[in-house]
């Protein structure tokens, strides 16, 4: 294998174990099996998954066969040593609908055409209970797999000795940085909320990486981006000698990152929308327009009417839940026309939809949507 193939799989890797076993696995010239695997515990695919994900598809593109093995039996079990409330206990039917959302989105990092897609529930499941608190009790359901991320280097090693003891030659562990969140400090993690999502709409991923402390735009951009380690320690040094502000870099960062998970091109039009929105204060011209059942309004004794915001909110999909739109509506994060709208109870005048019908409501910073009317 070329010198240049080679650094670019070692690339970003934080351990290769043993060393030097990778090159000396490439230099047989045969397509190798790149394991991967991942416990559906959650439903959405983040860019710190993406990392181990963005390197399995570097050995795709070099002609290796990637295995991605669906934890979907240990996703069950949680963590049983009670150390992680990040890792719960899930019902069967909750990790199949997580599974089946995550599927959908590996997509866009992997190439589903080249990929062998394994359920670990296949072999796991048949397994008496006694066979199977033995396993968790021994190595706390450890993952058999290649490549991981810093926190699964135990587990690789274990399946390592594991291939040792039936006489299989032990897999080569790779594995790569564990991405810290929005904050900066914390790993990535949906329970911690503090992530990116890869198919989150292109406005709403350029504004969050607009939000990271200066502290990791270089981070960003070698675990989330094309740039080579090379650029990055320019980048690096430039950030800290001051040649390159850390908003332009930040932007750079951004762009790049909604253009790989969204085309060519996506990058400059979020941002311009993020500027629009944040720079210019104007509501952006590509609104949602959304229609509503006359049953959001509710006609008082007096024959008034009345449009319960959280429960506006909500249909419009601008919140998940009206208690969310409470607390919002509370910290003054919800906007109609451009206006602060504190009150939970908005009167209006005349028959629905009256005044209402086309106007825009903005909640937190991004998300936007028209009230075009009613549907009944």
């Amino acid at each position: 294998m070329a010198d240049d193939a080679l650094a670019r799989l070692q690339s970003g890797a934080a351990e290769i174990a043993p060393e030097g076993g990778l090159v000396e696995k490439l230099s047989l010239g045969r397509p190798l099996r790149v394991k991967l695997g991942l416990d559906p515990t959650a439903p959405v695919v983040t860019l710190g998954w993406a990392v181990v994900l963005r390197k399995l598809r570097e050995f795709q593109d070099a002609g290796h066969q990637a295995v991605l093995i669906v934890g979907d039996f240990t996703a069950r079990v949680g963590d049983p040593s009670g150390r992680s409330s990040t890792r719960p206990t899930l019902s069967k039917e909750q990790v199949d609908a997580f599974a089946d959302r995550l599927l959908s989105q590996l997509w866009k990092v992997i190439d589903r055409d080249r990929v062998a897609l394994r359920r670990n529930s296949e072999w796991l499941e048949p397994l008496g209970v006694e066979d199977v608190l033995r396993l968790t009790a021994s190595t706390t359901v450890a993952r058999m797999v290649e490549l991981g991320g810093t926190d699964q280097l135990f587990n690789l090693l274990v399946g390592r000795e594991l291939q040792k003891d039936v006489g299989q030659d032990p897999q080569i562990a790779l594995t790569m940085p564990l991405l810290e969140g929005l904050d900066g400090v914390q790993k990535m993690s949906q329970s911690l909320g503090n992530y990116v999502g890869v198919d989150e709409p292109p406005e709403n991923m350029f504004g969050k990486l607009m939000s990271i402390p200066d502290g990791v735009i270089a981070r960003y951009e070698l675990l989330c981006t094309d740039l080579g380690p090379e650029d990055n320690v320019r980048v690096v040094a430039g950030l800290a000698d001051g040649s390159l502000h850390p908003n332009t870099e930040k932007r750079r960062m951004a762009r790049a990152i909604v253009d790989l998970y969204h085309g060519a091109g996506s990058g400059e039009v979020a941002e311009r929308r993020f500027d629009l929105v944040h720079k210019q204060h104007r509501i952006p011209g590509d609104v949602q327009d959304v229609r509503l059942p006359k049953s959001v309004f509710r006609e008082e004794q007096d024959g008034s009417w009345i449009v319960h915001v959280p429960a506006l909110l909500e249909a419009m999909g601008l919140v998940s839940s009206r208690s969310e739109a409470r607390r919002l509506l509370a910290q003054g994060g919800v906007r109609m026309n451009g206006q602060p709208q504190p009150a939970e109870d908005l009167p209006i005048e005349g028959e629905p939809p009256g005044p209402m019908a086309g106007s825009v409501w903005q909640v937190g910073r991004r998300r936007f949507a028209r009230f075009a009317g009613l549907t009944d």
